[in-house]
């Protein structure tokens, strides 16, 4: 099999990286207007106070994140690839907790090292609840990886 580039190299390359964050910011939209429930109308109230306060936000910690996040599923991106496997959305769900945390790693030390109060609070209203959404997202973050780097 031959090697494949970092996910870090084909996601982060300068004509590709803009289209990735439209991507993942499209991808968040999507899984926001799927959720329902308590649940669902938190992470609703979280996303809209962001948006209210600080219009644009959301779409600038995406491409601020990314890196963080390429960084931490590209591990997951090699031993897919070593493993001969032929959906990374499958592969990734089978992972689901686990890069779920790696995932929240990066939005953790985001909100520890924010100074925007109303931000932090948002993110520790849905943060509890964070792992399960974020595992619901995994085949549709797999088959935006594929789209860039299959």
């Amino acid at each position: 099999m031959a090697m494949t580039a970092p996910l870090t190299q084909i996601l982060l390359a300068p004509d590709t990286q803009p289209k990735v964050v439209d991507d993942c910011y499209a991808l968040i939209g999507d899984q926001l207007s799927e959720k329902s429930g308590v649940g669902g109308t938190a992470l609703k109230v979280a996303y809209k106070t962001v948006n209210t306060f600080i219009p644009g936000h959301v779409r600038f910690m995406v491409g601020a994140l990314l890196p963080g996040f390429v960084e931490q599923l590209d591990p997951y991106w090699a031993d897919f690839n070593a493993s001969g496997g032929s959906d990374f959305g499958d592969y990734l769900t089978k992972h689901g907790e686990e890069v779920a945390q790696a995932l929240l790693s990066v939005t953790d030390a985001s909100a520890a090292a924010s100074e925007r109060p109303v931000i932090v609070k948002a993110y520790k209203t849905v943060r509890g609840g964070a792992a399960k959404h974020i595992e619901a997202a995994l085949p549709a973050v797999g088959a935006l990886v594929l789209k860039y780097a299959g």
